[in-house]
């Protein structure tokens, strides 16, 4: 499976009640709008304060229903840009994702949400009538959730927690549908907010998870910080903090942030996170035993999808591939459209060997979520037929990478980590190390050291890699691509007693970790075994 990275776990909510005696002035233009007699003056209203979020000015229900024709529309944009890359330069796709992006974040306030997805709607959202109820987001219903916050903000424009818990949505929207242009729209709900009430911890705990969203992880300490000093018990704060403290390589510092986080708000959406933290230190027995406590606790759909899913990836990545299934069969009864599940059953179908399976379902994450992780993984398993068509249609999925990334970056996003790890295999190799060298300036976490350590490598800078790959392996985490990577770089550096050893390591954790990697694995030992 691809990096887990924290930032993109499901919240629920905060007890955050915002203080309704306080209704500062909204924008001039709509505050006068609103004052006008008649339907023009109730229209221009509308008009103005959807403009302030860069929205249309349509229906509520048409927004909503329109959601599938969009996410439809945006794939096939992206796959056009794609095909337009294979005749193009390289940089010719970037130019056209971009323009691509930019055309998307000019659409509509919401194109709607997947039904597995959570916003992590916040309390704080006013019991003003038709206000948006917590509940609806926690559920999973984001298309009615944001929906229902686009009517009542244009009845209520000055309601500051819902128009955090509106940034919120958007930001789970992006995450959901693979699409960073709803990020923007994020931010000026987000500070449409703050404006309103300077210093809501509901809104600053948005702006972090925003910040985390985009891979901006010291951002997303500095406003869960930020939220934390208004309020010690903000859920959504907590846990960026711990998320920002993992994806920057602080683990030590990770762990007494969930310790923290498990004495104030002890929940699903902490335990998942304590379990995360204890699985990169190597304590595997542990990450298990809190999940499936918190799978015990679970009492949604969302949260049993989600929990579920993560006691998956652990079990894949140990290499028990019939646990693993059984945890994606449970998430999937509890929400048949929750894509990490969907896609980790078809990775686990491939390394059991059922590759058709996992073909047919990879194809289908694609067709709905182009992401760079299933793209990679359906077209190494296009590679591994190793027939014409098959290399052709790797081919496809390779260049819809390079477009989502370009379309990731003009959404605010810090793209560098998934264009390494893709360009280092599958693409331009100057550019893996450039980026996975301008990840590493950010931050030092187990996932940029081994991104690094094997740009270097297939740059053929052997000896600069070999201390990142041991600092990707270094805190007990049992990843079976990392101590593929570094046997790969022991191997050329000539250590062939400690290649062996890690190559065989892989291969015993996780014998199916990649189609294309453990197969270079299993052909390296047997050479190096051949040389003893």
């Amino acid at each position: 499976m691809p990096p887990r990275t924290t930032d993109s776990a499901p919240e629920r909510r905060d007890d955050d009640r915002p203080r309704p005696d306080h209704e500062p002035a909204v924008e001039p233009e709509a505050d006068a709008a609103a004052g006008r007699d008649g339907e023009a003056g109730e229209a221009q209203a509308d008009e103005a304060r959807a403009h302030a979020e860069g929205a249309r000015p349509d229906s509520d229900s048409d927004s909503a229903s329109s959601a599938g024709k969009d996410v439809d529309q945006r794939v096939a944009a992206m796959r056009r840009t794609a095909d337009g890359a294979r005749r193009w330069r390289a940089a010719q796709l970037a130019g056209c994702a971009a323009l691509l992006a930019v055309a998307l974040t000019g659409g509509a306030i919401a194109f709607g949400g997947a039904g597995n997805g959570r916003a992590g709607g916040d309390a704080a959202a006013v019991s003003a009538a038709g206000a948006l109820s917590p509940g609806v987001l926690a559920r999973g219903d984001l298309d009615a959730g944001i929906a229902s916050l686009q009517k009542h903000l244009r009845a209520q424009p000055r309601d500051f927690g819902s128009w955090a818990t509106l940034g919120v949505a958007y930001v789970e929207q992006a995450r959901t549908k693979g699409d960073p242009s709803r990020y923007p729209q994020a931010e000026r709900a987000l500070k449409r907010s703050l404006e309103l009430e300077p210093g809501n911890d509901p809104a600053l705990a948005g702006q972090g998870a925003l910040a985390a969203a985009r891979h901006d992880f010291p951002g997303a300490l500095k406003y869960a910080d930020r939220a934390l000093k208004q309020n010690p018990y903000n859920e959504r704060a907590l846990c960026t903090r711990i998320d920002a403290l993992v994806e920057l390589g602080r683990y030590d510092d990770a762990a007494k942030a969930a310790d923290t986080a498990d004495d104030r708000r002890p929940g699903v959406p902490v335990f998942t996170r304590y379990a995360y933290v204890r699985e990169l230190r190597g304590d595997v027995r542990t990450a298990r035993d809190v999940l499936e406590r918190a799978l015990d606790a679970a009492d949604s759909p969302a949260d049993i999808a989600y929990v579920a899913t993560a006691l998956g990836q652990l079990a894949w990545n140990q290499g028990d591939y019939k646990a693993a299934l059984g945890h994606y069969a449970r998430a999937l009864a509890a929400d048949d459209s929750y894509l990490p599940a969907l896609e980790g059953r078809a990775r686990a179908a491939a390394a059991d060997g059922d590759r058709a399976t996992a073909v047919k379902g990879l194809e289908q994450v694609v067709a709905r979520f182009p992401l760079p992780g299933p793209l990679v993984a359906l077209g190494e398993l296009y590679e591994d037929r190793d027939a014409d068509g098959d290399r052709a249609k790797a081919g496809d999925q390779y260049a819809l990478v390079d477009a989502w990334t370009a379309l990731a970056r003009a959404g605010g996003v810090n793209a560098d980590l998934d264009s390494a790890m893709a360009a280092a295999d599958h693409g331009d190799k100057k550019e893996a190390l450039r980026s996975a060298r301008a990840e590493w300036d950010r931050r030092h976490s187990v996932h940029t050291a081994d991104a690094l350590a094997w740009a270097l490598h297939v740059n053929g800078r052997d000896e600069e890699a070999l201390p990142y790959a041991r600092r990707a392996t270094a805190t007990g985490y049992r990843n079976a691509a990392f101590l593929f990577h570094r046997g790969i770089i022991e191997r050329a550096t000539g250590d062939e007693r400690e290649a062996r050893d890690h190559l065989k390591a892989a291969l015993d954790l996780n014998p199916g970790f990649s189609p294309l990697g453990a197969r270079e694995a299993r052909t390296a030992l047997k050479d190096l075994e051949k040389n003893r």
